[in-house]
């Protein structure tokens, strides 16, 4: 309770915890959101697959653990975690995660322009607990490894051709990517209780093979200007890459990273919050903090994280009440979907099809608690654009 005050008073400086104004938009330095009546309504009642959504919106099962996949030969990964979809024709793939450790990896579904899945397959073999990633301009993915001295791997979600690892990113506990095409970067969250926030400069855009690692450089506060420091030794030893740039800024548990519109947003499992990095003026602040709610707060155990055509943010919760959240632009947070019956497990890889209509994320563990149980969903609905 005592932490909670002191985060309380330094986030909002004495000022009402109202917002006012565009979280995305608005004036610099904006109140974290509140809790609100979200866009889509409250949640209607579990329905077969334990999934408790709005009025209009309808799940289904894609693919479990251990088991093939319907229509395919392919038996799906334990521990479904981070995920992207790609188009594909008239189609699309959803590629996903394995955090498991050794032999983690990724894998993909492909579906046809009605949804049928078409395919399953293997796009990465004998790496080492791939949670998050990021989906690149090129239409790559890049899963990145959760483990010390941990790389990321670029990989092909159509299976053709071979992963390669991306050594000039960095060793170090990598979690999340997310590329900017404006200033040709790609971000970089660490999931450390002293993680850093980096950027990748590559010396080509597309060509992840060269370029400097960056770390944020900033003060203390939960609010203020930034610059970028090189890292001088990305293969983090026998220095970590953490603590090689006095003056970077630290973050409680780096988890999901996305970016659209000269912002970019991550999570920090640490302390439940959501920052927001304004990139044309190169400051930073809180678009979200449970600590700093009015009333009970919607959103706990802050994790992967993506976007919608709207401006919608979708924050997926590792615990909480096994809720994904939506913090819309005006400010407000709200329960999207909740799982039932899952409190073991944790909600991973939300992801959009690329024409919007369906949402696509794990329950890692699924009902059984184990890596074994994951559970691959899609929701399909009248989604804002």
């Amino acid at each position: 309770m005592e932490r909670r005050s002191l985060l309380r008073a330094a986030v909002l400086g004495g000022s009402t915890a109202a917002f006012g104004g565009s979280l995305w938009r608005g004036a610099a330095h904006a109140a974290p959101a509140q809790p609100g009546t979200g866009p889509y309504g409250p949640l209607g009642a579990s329905d077969t697959n334990g999934i408790r959504l709005p009025a209009g919106f309808t799940s289904r099962v894609v693919a479990r653990s251990g088991q093939t996949i319907p229509g395919t030969s392919y038996t799906w990964h334990n521990a479904p975690d981070g995920g992207a979809c790609y188009a594909d024709g008239s189609g699309w793939i959803y590629v996903s995660n394995s955090e498991i450790n050794p032999s983690g990896g990724a894998s993909a579904v492909r579906f046809s322009a009605t949804g049928s899945i078409t395919a399953a397959y293997r796009i990465l073999s004998s790496t080492r607990q791939n949670c998050a990633g990021g989906k690149t301009p090129w239409n790559t993915w890049l899963s990145c490894e959760e483990v010390s001295s941990g790389y990321v791997y670029e990989t092909d979600p159509w299976g053709t051709k071979a992963a390669v690892r991306r050594a000039a990113m960095g060793r170090f506990k990598h979690e999340a990517a997310a590329a900017d095409p404006v200033r040709k970067v790609i971000y970089l969250t660490e999931d450390e209780t002293n993680g850093r926030f980096y950027r990748f400069v590559p010396t080509a855009w597309g060509d992840l093979s060269g370029g400097t690692l960056q770390v944020m450089v900033a003060g203390t506060g939960t609010s203020g200007s930034f610059t970028w420091a090189d890292v001088p030794d990305p293969d983090g030893s026998p220095t970590a890459t953490r603590s090689q740039v006095s003056g970077s800024k630290s973050f409680d548990g780096g988890e999901g990273c996305h970016y659209a519109d000269d912002t970019v947003w991550f999570t920090t499992k640490g302390d439940n919050r959501v920052w927001q990095l304004n990139l044309l003026s190169n400051t930073y602040e809180l678009a979200y903090d449970d600590s700093v709610v009015s009333g009970t707060a919607p959103l706990t155990g802050v994790d992967n994280i993506t976007g919608s055509a709207s401006g919608d943010l979708f924050v997926a919760e590792d615990g909480g009440t096994m809720e994904i959240c939506v913090i819309t632009p005006d400010g407000v947070v709200a329960p999207f979907l909740r799982v039932d019956g899952q409190s073991s497990s944790e909600i991973t890889g939300p992801a959009f099809s690329p024409d919007g209509t369906r949402l696509y994320f794990s329950s890692q563990r699924g009902t059984t608690g184990s890596s074994s149980g994951g559970i691959t969903y899609e929701v399909t609905g009248p989604f804002r654009t």
